[in-house]
């Protein structure tokens, strides 16, 4: 059975890995790649049937993953290993933002290690288009997808608006269910974490760490680039300001 690629989850735990040593490699026999193993073998990721290979994420193979950061780390004096574009895209990311790739890694093991992770199914739009390496991957947004889709949690929040005399609209475009669709969308909004989920962790969601978005802005507001993968409300209205001025030009 051919061993799937490494995905951004699984690449951001050997980054950190790789960072946290100084970006040097590990060998097989250390400690912590065998618990490495251990952790992405136990991952909701794959197929059962793949986990059950012996060379699926073994020793060996987290080893050298670890080489591939190593070499081709701009640090790196010697000859490269070859390696895929999303392993080149996390060494950028790490390289760039290495404090928040850390924290990400740290969220992401935390809630491995709770079981969160295996109780939360799938959720739509846990992929990108693009298949960028991002900060938060796919079993993180995933958690974030399914905190902000609670039916509970989301009435909260309009209610909470609504009792201070806010109107229903979107945080970052205005844009308004009720006006623009009449009694079908009266009462509809969607809800964001203001604070990534690496950052805020595991604590229980205030309502006053949401936002309240259209489909559309909250799309964007998880639409991953490299090394980036989460936007606040602020930081999408700066997007669009920056892109209605390059419009004007």
């Amino acid at each position: 059975m051919r061993i799937p690629a490494w995905t951004e989850d699984e690449l951001l735990l050997a980054g950190a890995l790789v960072v946290k040593n100084g970006w040097r490699e590990l060998r097989t026999g250390d400690r912590e790649v065998q618990e490495l193993s251990e952790l992405l073998r136990s991952l909701p990721l794959h197929a059962p049937a793949v986990i059950t290979e012996p060379s699926f994420r073994s020793p060996d193979s987290v080893s050298r993953k670890t080489s591939d950061f190593a070499t081709n780390h701009s640090s790196h004096s010697g000859k490269a290993t070859r390696c895929g574009k999303p392993t080149l895209l996390m060494i950028d990311a790490f390289t760039e933002r290495e404090a928040e790739m850390l924290q990400a890694a740290a969220a992401l093991e935390e809630a491995i290690a709770s079981g969160e992770m295996h109780r939360i199914p799938r959720q739509p739009d846990e992929f990108d288009d693009t298949g960028a390496t991002a900060i938060e991957g796919r079993l993180l947004v995933r958690r974030a997808l399914a905190r902000e889709r609670d039916p509970n949690l989301r009435l909260r929040k309009i209610k909470q608006v609504l009792a201070r005399g806010g109107a229903l609209q979107c945080e970052v475009c205005t844009f308004d269910f009720a006006r623009a669709y009449g009694d079908l969308g009266e009462g509809y909004i969607e809800v964001h974490h203001v604070t990534p989920l690496h950052i805020s962790g595991t604590r229980e969601t205030a309502l006053d760490d949401l936002a309240c978005l259209c489909a559309n802005c909250h799309r964007m507001c998880h639409r991953s680039r490299p090394g980036e993968s989460w936007r606040t409300p602020a930081s999408l209205r700066e997007e669009m300001r920056k892109a209605a001025e390059a419009a004007a030009h």
